[in-house]
Order: structure tokens, then C-alpha cells, then sequence
């Protein structure tokens, strides 16, 4: 008797959308990501890569203001991994 693979455990949320801004700049960053969100679907998540400095201090805060909720923050060393998601 076989037994079914158990789901992968190791992300609490897997995004629906990715969208690489490393080397982008402010605001131009804020733009693309706000742009991006407003293509998805209530509910849905996006994960985007953002430089150290000025970009993962101002795009999360400039996010919450427009009533994205930041589900995760992550530091990877040479850049971040910022999760949003979507208002419902």
C-alpha cells in the first residue's frame, strides 16, 4: 500500500506572484510593487525582492499605508523578501 506525499511545510504562505525589484529604486520600486498588486486578486499574496537601504525601509511602510497588509519580512543577506498581501 502506497501512502500519498504529505504537503511541504516549509513556507507558511506560498505566493502567488513574484516580482523581482533588486537594483530598482525608490519610489520607482513602490510604484511597480503597488502596480503588480493591483492586478491580483483579493487575498492573494505577492513576494518581492527588494534591495538593503532605502528600498526595505520605505516600500513596506509606503505598502501599510496603502492597506497592504506585510505578511513576512526575510533578510537573505544581499536583499530582502518582502510577502503583501492583497486587501480582501
Amino acid at each position: 500500500m502506497s501512502q500519498s506525499p504529505s504537503p511541504a511545510v516549509s513556507s507558511p504562505q506560498l505566493p502567488d506572484a513574484k516580482l523581482d525589484l533588486r537594483g530598482t529604486p525608490c519610489p520607482i520600486n513602490f510604484v511597480r510593487t503597488k502596480l503588480r498588486l493591483e492586478k491580483m486578486a483579493p487575498g492573494a499574496v505577492l513576494e518581492v525582492w527588494l534591495d538593503p537601504g532605502e528600498p526595505i525601509e520605505q516600500v513596506p511602510d509606503s505598502l501599510k499605508m496603502e492597506g497592504y497588509a506585510i505578511e513576512q519580512l526575510e533578510n537573505r543577506t544581499d536583499f530582502f523578501i518582502l510577502k503583501v498581501r492583497c486587501p480582501a
